[in-house]
Protein backbone atom coordinates (compact mmCIF):
# COMPACT_ATOMS: atom_id res chain seq x y z
CA UNK A 1 0.00 0.00 0.00
CA UNK A 2 1.11 3.33 -0.57
CA UNK A 3 1.57 5.33 1.95
CA UNK A 4 0.84 9.55 1.40
CA UNK A 5 0.53 12.65 3.15
CA UNK A 6 -2.65 11.62 5.53
CA UNK A 7 -3.07 13.88 8.12
CA UNK A 8 -4.85 11.76 10.34
CA UNK A 9 -2.55 8.64 10.26
CA UNK A 10 0.17 10.44 11.10
CA UNK A 11 -1.65 12.31 14.35
CA UNK A 12 -2.65 8.87 15.44
CA UNK A 13 0.83 7.47 14.55
CA UNK A 14 -0.32 4.85 12.07
CA UNK A 15 1.57 6.49 8.66
CA UNK A 16 3.11 3.23 7.97
CA UNK A 17 -0.05 1.57 7.37
CA UNK A 18 -0.87 3.51 4.35
CA UNK A 19 -3.93 5.50 3.74
CA UNK A 20 -7.58 4.10 3.21
CA UNK A 21 -8.07 5.35 -0.07
CA UNK A 22 -5.17 3.87 -1.70
CA UNK A 23 -6.36 0.26 -0.61
CA UNK A 24 -10.09 1.49 -1.83
CA UNK A 25 -8.89 3.11 -4.75
CA UNK A 26 -11.42 5.19 -6.79
CA UNK A 27 -13.99 3.41 -8.18
CA UNK A 28 -15.04 1.12 -4.72
CA UNK A 29 -11.84 -0.13 -4.50
CA UNK A 30 -9.13 -2.56 -5.19
CA UNK A 31 -9.72 -5.05 -2.40
CA UNK A 32 -13.24 -4.54 -3.38
CA UNK A 33 -12.76 -5.25 -6.87
CA UNK A 34 -11.44 -8.47 -6.03
CA UNK A 35 -13.77 -9.31 -3.59
CA UNK A 36 -17.11 -8.91 -6.42
CA UNK A 37 -14.52 -10.85 -8.88
CA UNK A 38 -14.11 -14.08 -6.34
CA UNK A 39 -17.95 -13.54 -5.83
CA UNK A 40 -19.00 -13.49 -9.39
CA UNK A 41 -17.04 -16.74 -10.14
CA UNK A 42 -19.00 -19.79 -11.67
CA UNK A 43 -18.32 -21.98 -9.26
CA UNK A 44 -19.42 -19.34 -6.08
CA UNK A 45 -22.48 -18.95 -7.53
CA UNK A 46 -23.36 -22.55 -7.79
CA UNK A 47 -22.22 -22.90 -4.38
CA UNK A 48 -24.66 -20.06 -3.41
CA UNK A 49 -28.05 -21.60 -5.64
CA UNK A 50 -27.48 -24.54 -4.20
CA UNK A 51 -27.53 -23.77 -0.77
CA UNK A 52 -30.61 -21.46 -1.37
CA UNK A 53 -32.46 -24.28 -2.71
CA UNK A 54 -31.06 -27.02 0.03
CA UNK A 55 -32.93 -24.60 2.27
CA UNK A 56 -36.02 -24.26 0.72
CA UNK A 57 -35.79 -28.59 0.37
CA UNK A 58 -35.23 -29.01 4.46
CA UNK A 59 -37.79 -27.03 4.59
CA UNK A 60 -40.57 -28.78 2.35
CA UNK A 61 -38.61 -32.51 3.50
CA UNK A 62 -39.54 -30.98 7.51
CA UNK A 63 -43.02 -30.64 6.51
CA UNK A 64 -43.75 -33.70 4.91
CA UNK A 65 -41.92 -35.24 8.03
CA UNK A 66 -44.27 -33.64 10.65
CA UNK A 67 -47.39 -32.87 8.81
CA UNK A 68 -47.40 -36.08 5.96
CA UNK A 69 -45.60 -39.12 7.66
CA UNK A 70 -45.83 -38.58 11.37
CA UNK A 71 -49.21 -38.54 11.91
CA UNK A 72 -50.15 -42.05 10.55
CA UNK A 73 -47.10 -43.24 12.21
CA UNK A 74 -48.58 -41.74 15.70
CA UNK A 75 -52.27 -42.96 14.72
CA UNK A 76 -50.46 -46.75 14.39
CA UNK A 77 -48.59 -46.38 17.42
CA UNK A 78 -51.45 -45.35 19.31
CA UNK A 79 -50.13 -41.58 19.72
CA UNK A 80 -51.99 -38.34 18.39
CA UNK A 81 -48.49 -36.19 17.62
CA UNK A 82 -45.06 -37.23 17.76
CA UNK A 83 -43.66 -33.34 18.06
CA UNK A 84 -45.10 -33.67 21.73
CA UNK A 85 -43.78 -36.51 22.71
CA UNK A 86 -40.99 -35.63 25.81
CA UNK A 87 -40.03 -36.94 29.35
CA UNK A 88 -40.52 -34.33 32.29
CA UNK A 89 -37.32 -33.98 34.39
CA UNK A 90 -38.55 -31.33 36.69
CA UNK A 91 -41.34 -33.77 38.80
CA UNK A 92 -44.51 -31.38 38.15
CA UNK A 93 -46.95 -32.88 35.32
CA UNK A 94 -47.26 -31.03 32.24
CA UNK A 95 -49.95 -31.92 29.73
CA UNK A 96 -47.77 -30.52 26.62
CA UNK A 97 -44.35 -29.87 25.76
CA UNK A 98 -45.46 -26.21 24.93
CA UNK A 99 -46.64 -25.97 28.91
CA UNK A 100 -43.27 -27.40 30.19
CA UNK A 101 -41.20 -25.08 27.97
CA UNK A 102 -43.43 -21.92 29.35
CA UNK A 103 -42.97 -23.05 32.83
CA UNK A 104 -38.78 -23.76 31.80
CA UNK A 105 -38.81 -27.22 32.97
CA UNK A 106 -36.29 -29.57 31.84
CA UNK A 107 -37.39 -32.31 29.38
CA UNK A 108 -35.99 -34.78 27.08
CA UNK A 109 -37.90 -33.72 23.53
CA UNK A 110 -37.38 -37.39 22.23
CA UNK A 111 -40.57 -36.66 19.66
CA UNK A 112 -38.65 -33.72 18.26
CA UNK A 113 -35.46 -35.48 18.37
CA UNK A 114 -37.32 -38.45 16.21
CA UNK A 115 -38.68 -35.98 13.93
CA UNK A 116 -35.17 -34.35 13.43
CA UNK A 117 -33.84 -37.94 12.64
CA UNK A 118 -36.64 -38.46 9.91
CA UNK A 119 -35.59 -35.05 8.34
CA UNK A 120 -32.06 -36.07 8.68
CA UNK A 121 -32.74 -39.81 6.94
CA UNK A 122 -34.41 -38.45 4.26
CA UNK A 123 -32.74 -36.02 3.07
CA UNK A 124 -29.62 -37.99 3.67
CA UNK A 125 -31.54 -40.74 1.11
CA UNK A 126 -32.64 -37.91 -1.60
CA UNK A 127 -28.63 -36.64 -1.45
CA UNK A 128 -27.66 -40.56 -1.53
CA UNK A 129 -29.60 -40.86 -4.38
CA UNK A 130 -28.54 -37.64 -6.63
CA UNK A 131 -25.03 -38.47 -6.35
CA UNK A 132 -25.89 -42.26 -7.48
CA UNK A 133 -27.77 -40.56 -10.40
CA UNK A 134 -24.92 -38.31 -11.12
CA UNK A 135 -21.92 -41.17 -10.98
CA UNK A 136 -24.37 -43.07 -13.20
CA UNK A 137 -24.63 -40.25 -16.09
CA UNK A 138 -20.12 -39.47 -14.90
CA UNK A 139 -19.59 -43.38 -16.24
CA UNK A 140 -22.10 -43.39 -19.11
CA UNK A 141 -19.60 -40.44 -20.36
CA UNK A 142 -17.00 -42.34 -19.94
CA UNK A 143 -17.81 -45.51 -21.66
CA UNK A 144 -18.97 -43.52 -24.69
CA UNK A 145 -15.70 -41.90 -24.60
CA UNK A 146 -13.85 -45.00 -25.04
CA UNK A 147 -15.68 -46.19 -27.97
CA UNK A 148 -12.90 -44.66 -30.02
CA UNK A 149 -9.29 -44.18 -29.98
CA UNK A 150 -6.65 -42.16 -32.04
CA UNK A 151 -4.91 -43.01 -35.31
CA UNK A 152 -0.94 -43.20 -34.40
CA UNK A 153 -0.09 -41.96 -37.83
CA UNK A 154 -2.78 -39.56 -39.22
CA UNK A 155 -4.26 -38.75 -35.19
CA UNK A 156 -7.87 -39.69 -36.77
CA UNK A 157 -10.48 -40.92 -34.16
CA UNK A 158 -10.93 -44.25 -34.70
CA UNK A 159 -13.56 -47.29 -33.18
CA UNK A 160 -11.42 -49.26 -31.07
CA UNK A 161 -11.65 -52.45 -32.57
CA UNK A 162 -10.74 -51.43 -35.86
CA UNK A 163 -7.24 -52.83 -37.68
CA UNK A 164 -6.59 -50.28 -40.18
CA UNK A 165 -7.37 -46.28 -40.41
CA UNK A 166 -10.38 -45.50 -42.47
CA UNK A 167 -8.62 -42.06 -43.12
CA UNK A 168 -5.28 -43.09 -43.89
CA UNK A 169 -5.45 -47.05 -44.50
CA UNK A 170 -2.33 -47.65 -42.15
CA UNK A 171 -2.60 -50.76 -40.04
CA UNK A 172 -3.40 -50.51 -36.65
CA UNK A 173 -2.04 -52.93 -33.75
CA UNK A 174 -4.82 -53.90 -31.50
CA UNK A 175 -4.37 -51.77 -28.05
Amino acid sequence: MATGNDPILDNLGMAHLGSPKALLGSKGGRMLGEFREFAMRGSMLYMAVGIIVGAAFGRVVSSFVSDVLMPPIGLFTGHSDFSNKFINLSGHAYATLAEAKAAGAATINYGVFFNALSDFFIVAFVVFMLIRQVNRLKNEQKAAVAMTRDCPFCLSAVAIKATRCPHCTSALTTA
